[in-house]
């Protein structure tokens, strides 16, 4: 992004502050982000005295999927940032569901990825240009993934030639992970996960989520069939007590998918509670995204 797009940060909000600017706040697009499959615009939103980055979906947008007929890819990206939340994790950057200058869409806050972070797939270099940190995912040419690796599949690479897909052995992958298992992400690409200032990760792009049959579709199958971590095992259980009929949570997602879906939503907390383990991929879609970033 042009240096002169940048706003800086006037204070450090709070989660319902920035939630509150997202919803209230004007919106003014400044243009829109090529290469998506939708309409998304770049837009400034600015409330009382703040002003930040934003990302506008409208639903007039919205390119019709014949596999989700119900609501809206505007209400599954605000459900995903609702589920994301409850568990703790903050994977998801602001989202809210309001009006605009194109109708009722998904406001979602601008993350700027860190400078010297590169993105999911290039390797990160400090200020200096001295290799820093590995990159989220890679191909390689070895038959197993290295220390520090977890294996995804073989891919082609042109010329009749394979690589191996990996993905970095990383704790924040591995909620990521677990969250799209929750939510059924069927689009999990390398380019929705977005390195920010601090080690901190946001992952975007959610509103293929919550169909009420298997469509897990992900790069991040490194840990499937290996046991969940006690962390994602009390973020489930913190989950399926937010999911109860009734609880805030689930009044919300109830205003944002069909009811079926979140029946759906609750047996998938419940059936990896019970299995204890990361799932695998269901066999009967493709397991992984085309293009995969």
């Amino acid at each position: 992004m042009p240096a002169a797009e940048r706003i800086p940060a006037r204070s450090l909000l709070t989660g319902a502050a920035l939630r509150t600017l997202l919803t209230e706040g004007e919106l003014t697009v400044l243009g829109q982000v090529r290469g998506a499959s939708n309409a998304v615009l770049h837009c400034t939103v600015a409330h009382e005295g703040e002003e930040r980055l934003c990302v506008y979906k409208p639903v007039a947008g919205e390119q019709p999927l014949w596999d989700f007929p119900d609501g809206t890819l505007a209400q599954r990206e605000v459900a995903a940032y609702e589920i994301s939340e409850a568990t703790g994790w903050g994977l998801v950057p602001p989202t809210v569901l309001r009006d605009g200058p194109y109708g009722r869409g998904m406001c979602q806050l601008w993350i700027e990825a860190d400078e010297g972070a590169g993105d999911a797939t290039g390797e990160r270099t400090d200020e200096a240009g001295a290799h820093a940190l590995p990159p989220l995912l890679a191909l390689v040419e070895d038959e197993e993934p290295g220390d520090g690796w977890k294996a995804v599949g073989f891919a082609e690479v042109g010329e009749g030639r394979t690589a191996l897909l990996v993905h970095a052995d990383d704790p924040r992958l591995r909620r990521l992970a677990v969250l799209d298992a929750v939510i059924n992400n069927g689009d999990r690409k390398g380019g929705h996960l977005l390195p920010a200032p601090g080690g901190r990760l946001y992952a975007i792009d959610h509103g293929v989520t919550f169909h009420a049959d298997d469509k897990l579709r992900t790069l991040l199958w490194g840990w499937a069939g290996e046991p969940l971590t006690a962390e994602a095992v009390e973020a489930l259980d913190r989950l399926a007590a937010g999911l109860e009929p009734g609880t805030a949570l689930a009044t919300r997602l109830a205003e944002l998918i069909t009811a079926a879906e979140l029946d759906a939503l609750r047996g998938r907390v419940a059936a990896l509670r019970a299995s204890g383990r990361h799932p695998l991929p269901g066999g009967e879609w493709p397991a992984i995204p085309w293009p995969p970033v």
